[in-house]
């Protein structure tokens, strides 16, 4: 016998979730197409700024401009792929194309960051001069327009695609944030060696958000308990429902960011057999308020049934094979 819950909404993971509708999802594509068209903008200026300037701080920060275009586009249709409905070949639908986004997005970030500590790392020995007021001024361009792609993306769901958007458009924000200060510590002192040092700590920043953002993807389609959600505790309070016998072959994983999935055997005493229903309704109800997992598979087994499993297992090969 088998149960199934389903209720496809992103959730919180301490409970009390509050579902991703489409009107949410529309918003959130707004949001995104309005941080996109800005970053490209600023990207056009920084690339042109880094190049007139010889500023590697800026042409850094213009590289990491480029990479949240692309981010932001990829988080873009990942997003609007996930609003697609469930097919017979894609039965969970397109959840985990949001997840594939992110896991890219991180590489692109890893990849940008090394590139500029290296080109840092070379400019060390020999600084060359940089024109540091066409430099500020075009990074303070780029620190308000940032400051606009975190307003257009603020407010959003924290699903790890969007959250990676985010944190791209962060970055970029904290970069500008550096890179003016970095320029108005050479227009006052000339040590043009400041210029590579803060590429360094912007490279600094986007690995550190890459790895945090690789880790989590990896999780979700390594299909690993989630984050929050203790393993042991479900497993005691399915144990604990009335009429329960025991747990097993329980797992907890996660469909998309804030989207997680259940599957278990549950042994019932037989002389409540006549009550599954209310035992499967008791566990679905308790799962999706302590622990928002709306989405379960619940198989309900009589005691002792999973012994009685084993031994015809053992007497299967023997039989194919006569």
């Amino acid at each position: 016998m088998h149960a199934h819950g389903h209720h496809h909404g992103q959730q919180d993971p301490k409970g009390g979730g509050v579902g991703t509708t489409p009107r949410q999802r529309e918003r959130e594509r707004r949001g995104l197409l309005a941080a996109l068209l800005t970053t490209s903008v600023i990207l056009v200026a920084e690339l042109v700024g880094g190049w007139l300037s010889n500023s590697l701080a800026l042409l850094a920060d213009a590289g990491h401009m480029l990479s949240d275009v692309l981010a932001l586009v990829l988080a873009y249709l990942a997003l609007t792929f996930a609003t697609r409905p469930a097919t017979a070949s894609k039965t969970y639908g397109w959840y985990r194309l949001e997840i594939l986004a992110a896991l890219l997005n991180g590489v692109t970030l890893v990849v940008i960051s090394i590139f500029i500590l290296w080109e840092a790392w070379e400019r060390f020995s020999a600084p060359p001069e940089v024109r540091t007021e066409l430099m500020i001024v075009i990074a303070v361009i780029g620190l308000v327009a940032n400051a606009l792609g975190l307003y257009f993306l603020s407010g959003r769901s924290r699903g790890l695609n969007m959250r990676g958007a985010y944190l791209h458009v962060l970055g970029d924000l904290l970069s500008s944030v550096g890179v003016v200060l970095g320029g108005a510590a050479m227009w006052v002192t000339g040590a043009y060696w400041i210029d590579p040092a803060v590429s360094v700590l912007i490279g600094v920043v986007i690995v550190v958000g890459a790895f945090r953002l690789l880790r989590e993807s990896v999780d979700v389609l390594l299909e690993a308990t989630p984050a929050g959600i203790s393993y042991d505790e479900v497993a005691g309070e399915i144990g604990a429902v009335n009429g329960v016998q025991g747990v097993h072959d329980l797992h907890i994983w996660s469909l998309t960011s804030g989207m997680y999935a259940l599957s278990c055997h549950v042994e019932v005493k037989r002389e409540v057999l006549t009550e599954l229903e209310d035992i499967l309704d008791t566990i679905r109800h308790l799962m999706r308020q302590r622990f928002a997992i709306d989405h379960t598979t619940i198989q309900i087994e009589p005691e002792q049934y999973r012994n009685k499993s084993m031994i015809h297992w053992r007497v299967d090969p023997q039989r194919n094979a006569s």
